[in-house]
């Protein structure tokens, strides 16, 4: 794969591969800096001719029998499965994630996700008898969804899956960044037999495509996930028309400690909740809230399950994490450590500098800085990088506080060596899931994810994933007249 150019020039519009006149956007492996791929910026008369297709698809397919709806997606993840070497080296190139985790991680998620949303969607309560009458489910609409660079295939299936056994028909835009992948899949869907129109694929850039889908009275959902000044702006556009909107924005995750936390599984674990694709994760529990009086003990341990990551090639068996995904992101990253310095924090691992070896590449040391306080900005900003931040608690409510003191709520973390206490502090956080003694997302793929506050509005994943794409009519009476 690392040696392949990989081309694309048309959007999937109407079940027909349509040649765009917009210029080819370059995509890049951040491993090498050298260009892959590339995929079409679209224009606006596009993603108009997209929402047409879909548009024109969503009777029919709204009437599709739920069964048919829901054994397309089932075939989809079969097909994803049997692919699941080629997308996982797709996935190391364009992201840069190590291709073995990416086979589980970046693949196996997706294909489980589709398989969970279908399993749901037989007992979702599409017909909900009342005392009065019946509460009936029915398609949304026209979906569009807006998909990010760093999970792409998964967050695709976690909106397409749902939209689909709706009934509701997609335009899908991917990444610029990181669109290799979303292609990949629409083949798949084609493959699959989901018929024309009801899933529709364009690139291009988010001012001229994105603007353009989210503007136009003919979409009933937009589901994006991206960063809150993205979300932002979508939630903009989309108001003067009343579209309801699902945002699955950033998140500042805390990791909580508590004092009689077995340190020698916590801390490795906390690493890796930290350091997942390289923390490129919206749910990465980068803030790590320790004891005061277990500081030093965490510091120790952290030095030494930091010290054995291994920092290097994607498609290499033995690294741990890969590169970040640009230059740009790279030095965002790097200006948030240097930054840390500057508010007093003390750095225990890492640093800005390039690691040894790798003088190619994006590449970013992973980094443990302590002493931070909460009202710095490595505390409360979205790094969205290999950096984790050491805070100190005074005791469970103190933790409970620091955890709490954030915009962002998208998921938290516990560690406890009694179950009803992490409970209890569970319940505490605002957080749309918190994680005990190591759980992860992939643990229950049918529950609902998403965030409190700045992390955004509505819920991926689960039943709750479905309702975000239908509609509800409560209609009442119905007995015999006479």
């Amino acid at each position: 794969m690392t040696g392949t150019l990989v081309g694309h020039d048309a959007h999937l519009i109407g079940g027909r591969w349509v040649r765009s006149a917009g210029e080819p956007i370059p995509v890049e492996n951040p491993a090498t800096e050298q260009v892959v791929g590339h995929a079409p910026a679209g224009t606006a008369a596009e993603a108009r001719a997209a929402l047409d297709a879909a548009v024109a698809a969503w009777p029919a397919w709204a009437d599709t029998p739920l069964e048919e709806r829901v054994a397309l997606v089932r075939r989809l993840a079969d097909l994803l499965e049997r692919d699941v070497d080629e997308l996982a080296a797709l996935i190391a190139t364009e992201v840069g994630m190590p291709v073995h985790l990416a086979r589980a991680a970046q693949v196996g998620l997706p294909i489980q996700v589709l398989r969970t949303t279908a399993d749901l969607a037989a007992d979702y309560p599409w017909r909900e008898p009342l005392a009065a009458g019946e509460v009936v489910r029915v398609p949304a609409g026209v979906v569009v969804a807006i998909t990010p660079w760093n999970m792409p295939l998964h967050q695709i299936a976690a909106k397409i899956g749902p939209a689909l056994v709706a009934g509701c028909t997609v335009v899908l835009k991917p990444s610029e960044i990181a669109p290799l992948c979303a292609y990949a899949l629409v083949e798949r869907a084609v493959e699959a037999g989901i018929p024309p129109g009801v899933l529709n694929l364009v690139c291009g850039t988010g001012p001229v495509m994105g603007e353009t889908l989210v503007r136009d009275p003919r979409v009933a959902v937009v589901s994006l996930t991206g960063s809150v000044r993205s979300g932002a702006r979508v939630a903009e556009l989309a108001a003067p028309t009343i579209t309801r909107v699902c945002l699955e924005l950033g998140g500042k995750s805390a990791n909580v400690l508590l004092d009689d936390t077995a340190l020698d599984v916590a801390v490795p674990a906390a690493v890796q909740q930290a350091f997942f694709n390289s923390g490129q994760a919206c749910n990465a529990l980068t803030r790590l809230i320790v004891p005061s009086h277990q500081q030093a003990e965490v510091a120790e341990r952290l030095v030494a399950a930091v010290g054995a990551l291994r920092t290097g090639d994607p498609f290499d068996p033995s690294s741990d994490l890969g590169p970040l995904v640009s230059a740009r992101q790279r030095e965002a990253v790097r200006d948030h450590v240097r930054r840390a310095a500057g508010d007093g924090a003390r750095l225990l691992a890492g640093g800005p500098e390039a690691p040894d070896g790798l003088p190619v590449g994006y590449y970013h040391r992973p980094t443990v800085v302590t002493d931070v306080r909460p009202e710095s900005a490595l505390a409360r900003e979205e790094v969205f990088g290999p950096v984790l931040a050491v805070l100190t608690h005074s005791g469970d409510d103190d933790a409970v506080r620091l955890a709490n003191a954030t915009d962002y709520g998208l998921a938290a973390g516990v560690w406890s060596a009694d179950p009803a206490r992490a409970r209890s502090v569970a319940a505490r956080l605002r957080a749309g899931q918190v994680k005990i003694n190591g759980a992860r997302t992939r643990d229950g793929l049918d529950a609902p994810f998403g965030g409190f506050g700045r992390s955004g509005l509505g819920r991926e994943l689960g039943r709750a994933g479905i309702d975000e794409f239908v509609e509800t009519t409560a209609v009442l009476g119905g007995d015999a007249i006479g």
